[in-house]
């Protein structure tokens, strides 16, 4: 057993190898925050001793990097993403599986985030650009480290938020902690620290590409979710309003009479096809959600 915090994170992120990049991030942040403040505590009640010294103590009473690790293991079987891909899918007929995605919650999810990544997608690249710009201009000014390292800040503070977002829609198990900042490094460290976390820019890149990617997203989810459903209502729109199914100048088209149920039936199989490219867009972008804004 190491006798330095750092020793007992490494053995932790070993014990925990194999599990998801986001529990080892926040089992690794609890456990640091947990052993800095106690050994800060225990050297502050009892001056001339060390971390050597107090650390062995706090670790018994904390648990060894395996108990802590299986601890956690435990405890994740139990706190699943409300959205989590459920067992026993695939073992459901192909008919089952093609048509089921209209009853699953996860399937309404990935819609919702495709919608309203066009939003979080604005509201992002802005901050991303605007913020950079203002460091950018003031970082030669001594004000502007002030500014550089809040912006710095920022970013982690929006990714945390939106792997909240991703991990509520999308079912992909996000961090639902902040990262662990050390106390003792000052203002100058925790701005080195910043600017020196991988984390800190993924999580810029991740927010200017999500507006070109919301933007996607939004435009596939509102023009096929929008046209399936107007397949499906046509029939009725046809025959009460007088609907026609497509205008080109002075022109107008029909149905004939007896294909309008064909065409209820293409917009149908369109909208479980559209539920379908949803989830697909959520396991790809909450791949990529996974990759850019958690810490490995």
């Amino acid at each position: 057993m190491s006798n330095h915090i750092q020793g007992y994170l490494d053995q932790l992120k070993s014990a925990l190898a194999g599990s998801d990049p986001a529990l080892v991030q926040d089992a690794l942040a609890d456990a640091e925050e947990h052993l800095t403040t106690a050994v800060e505590q225990a050297i502050a009640g009892q001056p001339g001793t060390t971390e050597e010294e107090v650390l062995p103590m706090i670790v018994e009473r904390y648990g060894t990097p395996n108990e802590v690790a299986s601890a956690y293991r435990e405890i994740e079987t139990h706190t699943k993403p409300a959205l989590a891909p459920s067992e026993g899918r695939e073992s459901r007929s192909i008919a089952a599986r093609f048509f089921g995605v209209l009853a699953e919650p996860r399937t309404y999810g990935a819609l919702l985030y495709m919608i309203l990544s066009l939003v979080t997608g604005i509201i992002y690249f802005t901050w991303a650009l605007t913020g950079f710009s203002l460091s950018i201009g003031l970082i030669i000014l001594i004000i502007g480290i002030f500014v550089v390292g809040f912006y710095l800040l920022s970013l982690r503070g929006i990714a945390l938020v939106e792997g909240r977002i991703v991990e509520a829609l999308l079912g992909v198990r996000m961090p639902r902690r902040p990262l662990f900042s050390h106390k003792g490094l000052g203002l100058w460290g925790r701005f080195k620290d910043l600017v020196a976390d991988r984390l800190t820019w993924t999580a810029l890149a991740y927010m200017i590409i999500q507006l070109p990617l919301g933007i996607i997203y939004f435009t596939l989810a509102v023009t096929l979710v929008c046209t399936s459903l107007g397949l499906v209502a046509y029939p009725v729109l046809s025959l009460i309003f007088d609907v026609p199914i497509m205008v080109t100048g002075n022109v107008y088209y029909y149905v004939p009479g007896w294909a309008l149920p064909f065409v209820t039936i293409i917009g149908f199989l369109l909208l479980v096809l559209t539920m379908h490219l949803a989830r697909l867009i959520a396991m790809m972008h909450g791949a990529i959600a996974k990759l850019m804004l958690v810490r490995e």
